[in-house]
């Protein structure tokens, strides 16, 4: 009995373990330095109390360890090893202990099979599996057996509470019924989250066949390029080992980017089956009261919100959609550059076997259509070059005419890959971009990627470049001031893109505009100022 008071004297009353570290606040009550503080770093601010007395302090007490109390906690355990712990005896074997089969909760007893044949069967003795936790099977007001469930307030009860308490008039339930209700709430969610886990699964082997697909395709690509390269053998190595590293690249920032999304659903995989592995268990007691008092925001938590979900799927459909193929037009882009740089004739025209390198075609033959160019434009005879003069031309008023600085290419697009390149002047402000033959000829609504019919990239006196469409301007903010006034262009009609880069050296994608084409598209220019102009190569 002594050593079982000492004990009592060394626990501390929030833990119930044996002090660690003890702290005594001024109102004389000791407790385990974490477990005051974590008890008052959860408090409302300036509401600090002792958790034994509810003695409030004005400011949060400073704490002083007590070194007797925790020299005689160390000593004690030290003398007083834990046990192992036994199972619930039975209250009256008392010359020889055998386990308790179950507990009655109105005579506050466990009792043994034997003793559970000659106990009272009346209905006030309520027997429930063995547990030492009957504090909170009681009424803490009346200290009677709960026996209801207050629907009202999520509160179990007992008859005095239902008859004379302050639950008194409200809708109320036998704790068998409750259960019941909260256990079929919880296989709803059940059905919710296989459902969900089901779904999950479906989107992680989408991901994975993209991810197959992407690795397939760029074995492609790889292959295409090196059989295009091979022909040309030694001058063309440093250039084949460059477009094959931007291939690389490009699967690997591909793959990262799916094996994210897929290692992030794994993550709500296995969060989800936690859950169902709680809820099944929950299910399977029987004890209502055990599934009564489990927090009904825990249930809720159990099952993310639709709108949730929703936002979730769409992050990730818009990364896998912002990121499931290869910027063929870079890798068109470097090797038609690259080609330019090595052999002789590809400077100006790149009329080599590339033009067919995943499907590309060089737009070389593309044109300036005169009857189409506003009146303050000068093309040259090879329709190659569009110049501002400032002067009025005085050409036929058409009704294909535009009545601003703009001109459109001669030659439209309605299908496959294209590639070509602008150069264009040092001084002015200078546009080129695609736009649809039903592109208005005049007014505001006319300008370059000021309507929905048009995408446009310009370049101004600063040479800072912006991209416009539908009326929406974002600015580039290149790393470096534009070191090149030369740019590919590369348009893939099906796929809905259309990308510029500016050919420095590096190659430097500037931009891609992402759209569902309907209409056959026109390359368009635009110059402004004196000694402005453009050119097609």
């Amino acid at each position: 009995m002594a050593s079982a008071d000492l004990r009592d004297e060394l626990t501390c009353s929030i833990c119930t373990d044996i002090y660690t570290l003890p702290v005594t606040l001024t109102c004389g009550h000791s407790f385990c330095q974490v477990c005051i503080t974590r008890t008052w770093d959860n408090q409302e601010e300036r509401e600090y109390s002792c958790p034994e007395c509810r003695h409030k302090f004005r400011v949060r007490p400073e704490l002083k360890r007590n070194l007797r109390m925790c020299n005689m906690a160390e000593s004690f355990q030290y003398t007083h090893p834990e046990q192992e712990e036994v199972g619930i005896l039975c209250t009256y074997c008392i010359h020889s202990p055998v386990p308790a089969a179950k507990t009655c909760l109105y005579c506050e007893a466990f009792l043994c099979e034997a003793h559970l044949r000659v106990h009272s069967q009346s209905a006030e003795h309520v027997l429930t599996e063995p547990t030492t936790s009957l504090g909170n099977r009681k009424c803490s007001v009346h200290k009677k057996v709960l026996e209801y469930y207050c629907s009202e307030d999520s509160f179990c009860i007992c008859v005095s509470c239902r008859l004379d308490g302050e639950h008194r008039g409200h809708q109320v339930e036998t704790l068998n019924e409750a259960c019941e209700t909260k256990k079929e709430k919880l296989r709803h969610i059940l059905q919710k989250l296989t459902s969900k886990r089901g779904e999950a699964e479906k989107r992680v082997q989408s991901l994975q066949e993209l991810r197959r697909e992407v690795s397939d395709k760029a074995a492609g690509v790889t292959e295409e390029v090196t059989a295009l390269i091979r022909d040309i053998k030694e001058h063309l190595e440093a250039l084949e080992k460059r477009v094959l590293r931007e291939i690389s690249r490009q699967e690997e920032q591909v793959s990262l980017r799916v094996s994210d999304l897929i290692r992030q659903l794994e993550i709500k995989k296995g969060d989800l089956s936690r859950k169902m592995g709680h809820i099944e268990e929950l299910c399977k007691i029987m004890d209502p009261l055990t599934v009564l008092q489990e927090r009904e925001s825990d249930s809720a938590d159990y099952c993310d919100t639709e709108e949730g979900d929703n936002e979730d799927r769409e992050r990730d459909d818009t990364k896998v959609r912002a990121g499931r193929d290869l910027d063929v037009g870079l890798i068109s882009v470097t090797l038609h550059s690259g080609l330019a740089g090595i052999v002789t004739g590809l400077k100006r025209q790149c009329h080599v076997p590339a033009n067919i390198l995943l499907g590309v075609n060089t737009a070389s033959d593309m044109l300036l259509g005169v009857n189409k160019a506003g009146n303050k434009l000068t093309v040259s005879s090879d329709m190659k070059t569009v110049s501002w003069s400032g002067i009025n031309q005085s050409r036929t008023d058409t009704p294909g005419r535009f009545q601003c600085n703009q001109v459109l290419s001669s030659r439209s697009f309605s299908s496959g890959r294209h590639y070509w390149e602008v150069e264009g002047s040092e001084s002015g402000r200078w546009m080129v971009g695609m736009a649809y033959r039903s592109i208005d000829r005049e007014g505001r609504q006319s300008w370059i990627g000021f309507n929905n019919k048009s995408w446009g990239l310009w370049r101004c006196d600063n040479n800072q470049y912006y991209v416009t469409h539908d009326s929406k301007d974002i600015r580039l903010s290149p790393l470096r001031p534009p070191s090149s006034r030369r740019l590919g262009i590369f348009l893939d009609y099906e796929a809905g893109r259309l990308s510029f880069y500016e050919l420095c050296d590096p190659i430097r994608h500037l931009h891609t505009f992402s759209a569902t084409f309907t209409e056959p598209l026109h390359a368009i220019f635009e110059v402004y100022g004196g000694n402005t102009w453009l050119r097609i190569y």
